[in-house]
């Protein structure tokens, strides 16, 4: 039948190091492009979700053989594991570089008033933010103390304490 070239399945065609400076690029400008445009509620993280998305693609052009070789796909998806990590460490060992990876909760209810601005903000309607009041089994506004959007997406809630 045919015969399987083991040589230009692991033998990268590119440079290994053009690879990695490819990823790099690619990972560093999406994240902070997705991190300063959008934080959905409820949602998984921007970084995992853009881990998701660019191993699959850089492991289908592996495996379709839009690079010659598997030892590039590796490569890059091993590039795009480095720098998940790398800015997840980053922001764990150094508070100041946190609020660039992670946002700061953004506050969308004090004291029963809703934060309009930062609603707008976020892009997240009223009709959103019941939903998610409700979820929690709060049917009102005016019984929350403290609303946030956290850094991850999702809501969290503070009810006041006198309620029933």
């Amino acid at each position: 039948m045919h015969e399987i070239d083991w040589t230009s399945i692991f033998s990268p065609t590119l440079s290994l190091i053009e690879i990695v400076i490819r990823g790099t690029i690619i990972y560093l400008v999406l994240f902070f492009f997705l991190r300063l445009l959008r934080r959905d509620t409820g949602s998984i993280g921007i970084a995992d979700l853009l881990v998701v998305v660019l191993i699959a693609d850089a492991a289908q052009n592996a495996l379709g053989s839009k690079y010659e070789s598997i030892t590039e796909g590796i490569v890059l998806v091993g590039t795009i594991f480095f720098w998940n990590y790398a800015l997840d460490w980053l922001a764990y060992k150094f508070p100041a570089f946190q609020g660039l990876v992670r946002p700061k909760p953004l506050l969308l209810i004090e004291n029963g008033v809703l934060m309009r601005r930062n609603l707008q903000k976020e892009m997240i309607t009223k009709e959103e933010l019941m939903s998610q009041l409700r979820e929690q089994g709060i049917e009102e506004i005016t019984e929350v103390k403290e609303c946030y959007l956290e850094g991850d997406g999702k809501i969290s809630i503070v009810a006041k304490s006198g309620r029933t």
